[in-house]
């Protein structure tokens, strides 16, 4: 099925989107320096069951690129505004990484807006070591490179398990072409806010979640570990949750097929994700 691509005007951002399928709205949420294409796997898969909506965050993509404003709640608030314009709510949220988070954020604000939420490899206990990495992968990234080969190879050294398919993906729509080279369309300054805001705790959040909540992690996650993992279960026992093989922390990109199935069969649990408020 053809994406169809729109504008989101919010007030204080403007979302870049892109959607596709029928049924009820579902909202996708990619993770740092990412873009909404990297869900289009995901999202080919789930079209006879959801109208699924996948934006390009504040900071990322084509979206606005604000000089402040990249904490969690300012993200929540797009998530919210973003719903409402949609007019097709309550929304199930479809989050990895720094979306899984905002998710949870956005989800415990209890508002009739949000459905469900599906976390990919996120959760409220990240160790300290992890965002020291992830930091410095983010400087790393943000570079001039000579040409969209160049993009290809530090891609896929970063992302050895992601496929050649998806590493294109990024590569095809995570950067553009400058004077003298190529560089990330993800805006360097509010990465490294984003990054640092991160950081802040959401367990509060986390612990208040009403709705339907399942998480996913890739079982070679080095950004989930497992005693981080054990933590969130003890947390919220009541929560679903979902280790798949074959998939490390970039779960969504390297087995889209075992997502969406997990997706599916979480929902088909779930009466309040997949009723939209026509089907009522």
């Amino acid at each position: 099925m053809k994406a169809e691509t729109f504008e989101c005007p919010l007030g204080g951002v403007t979302l870049h989107a892109v959607a596709m399928g029928k049924g009820p709205l579902a909202v996708l949420l990619h993770g740092i320096t990412a873009n909404a294409y990297v869900f289009l796997p995901l999202m080919e898969r789930l079209t006879d069951r959801f109208r699924l909506v996948s934006i390009d965050m504040r900071g990322h993509g084509r979206s606005s690129k604000p000089a402040t404003g990249y904490a969690a709640k300012d993200y929540a608030d797009d998530i919210e505004a973003l719903v409402r314009h949609l007019d097709s709510g309550p929304a199930l949220l479809i989050g990895h990484a720094l979306g899984a988070r905002d998710a949870f954020v956005a989800g415990a604000r209890d508002n009739g807006l949000v459905s469900g939420i599906v976390a990919i490899d996120f959760t409220p206990f990240i160790d300290e070591q992890v965002f020291v990495a992830l930091g410095q992968r983010i400087g790393h990234g943000n570079r001039l490179f000579a040409d969209p080969e160049a993009i290809a190879a530090a891609l896929s050294e970063r992302y050895p398990m992601t496929p050649p398919e998806a590493i294109q993906r990024r590569v095809t729509y995570g950067y553009r072409k400058v004077e003298d080279g190529w560089r990330p369309l993800a805006d360097a300054a509010a990465m490294v806010e984003t990054a640092n805001g991160m950081r802040e705790s959401f367990e509060a959040d986390f612990k208040s979640l009403k709705v339907p909540t399942l998480l996913i992690r890739g079982a070679e996650s080095k950004f989930i570990s497992p005693e981080v993992w054990a933590r969130a279960k003890a947390l919220r026992p009541d929560m679903r949750f979902i280790e798949l093989p074959n998939a490390d922390h970039y779960a969504a990109e390297e087995i889209p097929g075992a997502i969406a199935d997990e997706v599916l069969s979480f929902a088909t649990a779930s009466s309040t994700v997949i009723t939209s408020p026509n089907e009522t």
